[in-house]
């Protein structure tokens, strides 16, 4: 199976454990996003993030430059439970 596959299978059974009114929600929030042109903005695949700092698990400020001196950086964020 194709990974675009996958993902819009994963997709869709997100969708299906989240109440109507809630799902209408969060496709409104995507909607608004995209007619903002923000996504025209963000970075795409291959484009090189800008130097940052950011606070990791523990509170303690971590800055990319010094974490790719160990090898590709993989960033996540977390939004937390529902």
């Amino acid at each position: 199976m194709a990974l675009q596959d996958e993902l819009n299978a994963l997709k869709a059974k997100s969708e299906a454990r989240i109440p109507a009114e809630a799902r209408a929600v969060m496709h409104r929030a995507t909607k608004d996003l995209e007619d903002s042109g923000l996504v025209d903005k963000v970075l795409k695949v291959g484009d090189i993030a800008p130097d940052f700092s950011l606070n990791n698990a523990e509170g303690v400020p971590v800055n990319s430059p010094t974490l790719m001196e160990h090898g590709p950086l993989v960033l996540s964020f977390y939004r937390g439970g529902w």
